[in-house]
């Protein structure tokens, strides 16, 4: 994308990739180097390698506030990547490239097929599922090697290996830290520290409990994800479809499947979160529009399921604007309470995109 882009600015522009050791060499003055590019579109790849840049980057961009001076490209978000956001903070603009939405290649590849091998290209667009397989253990095993320890994170290969297998085992489950120092035999703030990296690094997501102003206890711990489905089933050694449909972790992979396909779709303008009572009251999802528009999910296999008590519990409690059942296929139907029963891809494609 940014080569694409490159090749669409008028202005002049260089490219420096600092897995390359000819462009670290031409940084090694970074500041006389920038300076005699400056009338310049810089595009900056791997930018985490050499985090001193970004104290320097803010102060070129003050001696000359220009859009799009600098772009800047990194496997890692800024919360692991030392000082960067300190340092930028209200000069620089941030865009996750996620791994391909369900939307994005819906018309190459079946709903089976995106959901089995989740979005990564290498994975998505392998001609056999044993190339799938061992890219997405290469990249774990990429990941934790290389660029966190390049990060300046002194981590323990064995250990956070066992820690996203773990977390892979819960997937979709609600969070319980003293029960993961446990489990990994370490202190429970390196549990966390180790959860951060892992999230800062888009491997993770914890999905926030959603709080009312009601006399009922509520869960307050968040649920946690593995986000790429694909890295998921990598994870608990799942190869095909068939051994995800024999698998206990299959309603947990379709739910967490569901909702980064939505955060995909909502962006930041939207604020997402998990509901449940201690009494049983839940909800999958709730949706928070940037109007205050509430909207509750349950995310189901088969339209055949029945819906939970716990979920029309919820929608007493909650009072949600709209109220869905989405389901992997199957014909959309009205049910009590207003609840509309549709499938994921008319979720995607019409109903979500409606509010």
């Amino acid at each position: 994308m940014a080569k694409y882009i490159q090749s669409q600015i008028k202005n002049d522009s260089l490219y420096l990739d600092l897995e390359l050791e000819s462009d670290n060499q031409r940084l090694s003055d970074a500041e006389n180097f920038l300076k005699n590019n400056q009338e310049k579109t810089i595009i900056i790849d791997e930018i985490q390698r050499m985090p001193s840049l970004f104290a320097l980057l803010r102060a070129l961009v003050d001696i000359k506030r220009q859009a799009g001076r600098f772009i800047l490209l990194g496997s890692a978000s800024p919360s692991i990547i030392k000082n960067s956001s300190e340092s930028l903070a209200g000069r620089i603009s941030y865009n996750e490239l996620t791994p391909f939405s369900w939307l994005e290649i819906s018309d190459k590849y079946s709903l089976i097929e995106h959901w089995l091998r989740g979005g990564f290209p290498q994975s998505l667009m392998a001609t056999q599922h044993e190339q799938s397989k061992r890219w997405l253990k290469s990249f774990i095993q990429t990941f934790i090697n290389r660029d966190l320890q390049e990060l300046g994170h002194k981590i323990s290969y064995k250990t956070i290996t066992n820690l996203l297998r773990i977390i892979a085992s819960i997937n979709g489950n609600i969070l319980n830290i003293s029960d993961l120092s446990r489990s990994l035999g370490i202190a429970k703030p390196t549990v966390e520290h180790y959860l951060d990296l892992l999230e800062g690094g888009f491997i993770i997501s914890r999905l926030q409990p959603f709080h009312i102003n009601i006399t009922k206890r509520i869960v307050k711990s968040p649920k946690i994800y593995i986000r790429d489905s694909g890295i998921l089933h990598n994870l608990l050694n799942i190869d095909s479809y068939d051994q995800l449909q024999g698998n206990n972790a299959i309603g947990a992979s379709w739910e967490g499947y569901v909702i980064e396909q939505i955060k995909r779709i909502l962006g930041d303008n939207w604020q997402l979160y998990f509901y449940r009572t201690h009494k049983g009251a839940e909800a999958d999802l709730v949706m928070v529009g940037p109007s205050g528009k509430k909207i509750c999910l349950e995310i189901k296999l088969s339209n055949t399921m029945p819906i939970s008590r716990g979920f029309y519990e919820t929608i007493e409690d909650i009072k949600p604007d709209y109220s869905f059942i989405v389901t992997q296929q199957g014909d959309s139907y009205s049910k009590a309470n207003n609840i509309l029963v549709c499938n994921f891809d008319e979720f995607l494609q019409d109903k979500i995109l409606k509010y």
